[in-house]
């Protein structure tokens, strides 16, 4: 696996993201705007999960990363909050077998301690039962946070290298949550909102930013393929100019 650093060397730029990272905005705002419980935007939200991870292994994406719970949602309402809880819950039960059936292996990254014990014994289960899967790779960041990650991973890093004070950037990467993947091609916001709201701080360094009004329980397949048209119409240059892209395509 390539985990090239875009800040460090040239990576590859594939006509099809290897790796697309998503906030999935709006449940809330869609059950509100249909006079719904919001409870009823979150389950719908989880079917719109089903279908994008469907679409994502269809079109040769090999990883998809989504941020389904951040360590700030705790301010939410504590109801709001329990109901999240119990939905991530049910949605373990019923999804794992489906993702193991299509050879999808789930991964769940985030500071997990702050779940209760049963959640903790889940989400280790359903890593497990798929860990050999050779598929899409799904990632679910659940309370997560990108500062978090680049403070956990400095605290391990520091830890393994007593005395050290000259780091490099790799020393740092290999000890965040996400070190298995590689950087976001593609970064895409549903619900209309326009920024990335302590998500992926590190990886998202040159991943091309993708904003749809579109809320999410309504992002289905064509709103996927639409994001990554844009993204295809891109040059990505990671600093360089574009006369030397150029040469770097005629070379290849």
């Amino acid at each position: 696996m390539d985990l090239t650093s875009s800040t460090q060397e040239i990576p590859d730029a594939p006509l099809v993201p290897r790796h697309i990272a998503i906030i999935m905005d709006g449940n809330g705002r869609w059950a509100t705007s249909r006079y719904l419980p919001r409870v009823t935007g979150h389950v719908k939200g989880v079917e719109a999960v089903r279908g994008v991870v469907q679409a994502c292994a269809e079109r040769g994406v090999q990883f998809l990363t989504l941020f389904a719970f951040s360590s700030e949602n705790w301010r939410r309402p504590a109801e709001e909050v329990s109901m999240l809880m119990r939905l991530f819950v049910s949605a373990l039960e019923r999804e794992v077998k489906r993702m193991h059936a299509n050879n999808i292996r789930l991964k769940i990254v985030g500071d997990l301690t702050r779940f209760d014990s049963n959640l903790q014994k889940m989400i280790e289960e359903a890593q497990v039962h798929t860990a050999a899967n050779t598929g899409l790779t799904l990632t679910v960041c659940a309370n997560y946070g990108g500062r978090w990650d680049v403070m956990q991973a400095t605290q391990k890093m520091m830890a393994a290298m007593p005395g050290i004070t000259d780091f490099s950037e790799e020393d740092l990467a290999r000890h965040l949550v996400m070190a298995y993947a590689p950087e976001p091609d593609l970064f895409i916001r549903t619900g209309g909102e326009q920024r990335i709201s302590n998500f992926l701080l590190w990886q998202l360094a040159y991943a091309e930013l993708y904003f749809t009004d579109t809320y999410w329980p309504d992002f289905d397949a064509a709103s996927l393929d639409a994001a990554i048209l844009s993204y295809q119409q891109r040059e990505r240059r990671f600093g360089r100019t574009s006369a030397q892209v150029q040469e770097v395509r005629k070379a290849s």
